[in-house]
């Protein structure tokens, strides 16, 4: 069988040489590399070195003065049988729980008040007075509060005299130093994870909310099976900051209290500021550091692994 002849006069079909994008993406992957430049080497220089530096340096012994001693496990096992660092780290794991709770439930119910029918100028206020503490220092938001807690001449005792309250020991018993740090570390804290759970309820669409109104779902109902479920996302996100800050808590308890009384308020990481630069022990102070950290990468994977069943995603 003979193939058919090609007319003269028919034209062939051009080869289409493809453009190379190679250069663009060249040049594109340069810039991208320089702009990210400097937090890569922010986070190398400020993160990742002196993480893997804590976990070398917990594994000798060292002074700063003398030169370091390979020492293996000895700094674990010494932190393991220590009753300072272990009534430490219940002190923190126990400030943690009612921390974070309150926290969570003081930011909840203040963005569902602020973000019910007010008028636009009133929610403005409030969002700012609200996240105003955050940007105040801690260690002056603590020691003003340890003036008004005094249990001689502070403001708090002053007022419960004028109901007929005696003077309470704030700052001077166990369970009152305690009390005392977790209202100011709340007080400070919360209008972080206000504004989280503010643009959580405005990523609702209000059509939900119209909808279980004209069912006639009341107010608590509307809150439990809608804004609880919808934001649930953004509890998650501020449950896992939240727990992640306090269990780093040093601020509030060594101005307000110097972990006292006895080792009532002392958290790991006063334990950690103690161990490093009081008693010069560098190695014991890393070791706690990674203990601590191991802690918050266990809970935080506990949490995002445990979200699968109450985390809903619109």
């Amino acid at each position: 069988m003979t193939a058919a002849p090609v007319a003269p006069n028919a034209t062939t079909t051009e080869t289409v040489v493809p453009v190379s994008h190679a250069p663009a993406r060249r040049r594109e992957g340069r810039l991208a590399a320089f702009l990210l430049a400097p937090t890569v080497i922010g986070l190398g220089l400020f993160t990742f070195i002196p993480m893997i530096g804590s976990i070398v340096l917990a594994f000798f012994d060292w002074d700063i003065i003398s030169t370091p001693k390979f020492v293996g496990g000895k700094n674990f096992a010494q932190l393991a049988s220590s009753p300072t660092v272990r009534v430490s780290f219940l002190n923190t794991f126990g400030f943690v729980i009612v921390a974070v709770t309150l926290q969570i439930a003081v930011a909840m119910l203040l963005a569902v008040l602020v973000q019910s029918k007010m008028p636009s100028w009133a929610r403005a206020f409030f969002r700012s007075v609200f996240f105003f503490p955050l940007i105040l220092s801690a260690a002056s938001v603590s020691l003003i509060m340890s003036y008004l807690f005094n249990e001689d001449f502070g403001t708090v005792n002053k007022v419960l005299a004028l109901v007929g309250i005696a003077p309470v020991h704030w700052l001077t018993s166990a369970h009152g130093a305690m009390v005392v740090t977790v209202l100011v570390y709340v007080w400070q804290n919360f209008g972080f994870t206000f504004l989280l759970f503010i643009g959580g309820l405005a990523s609702i669409p209000p059509e939900i909310y119209e909808a279980t109104s004209i069912d006639g779902a009341g107010a608590w109902a509307r809150f439990r099976q809608i804004t609880l479920p919808l934001v649930s996302p953004t509890m998650l996100v501020a449950t896992v900051m939240a727990i992640i800050s306090a269990l780093q808590i040093f601020d509030q308890p060594y101005v307000l209290t110097r972990g006292g009384p006895g080792d009532s308020t002392r958290t790991a990481v006063m334990v950690i500021y103690q161990s490093a630069f009081q008693e010069l022990h560098f190695g014991l102070a890393a070791a706690i550091g990674v203990v601590l950290m191991v802690i918050i990468m266990l809970i935080t994977w506990l949490q995002f692994h445990l979200s699968k069943r109450f985390v809903f995603y619109m």
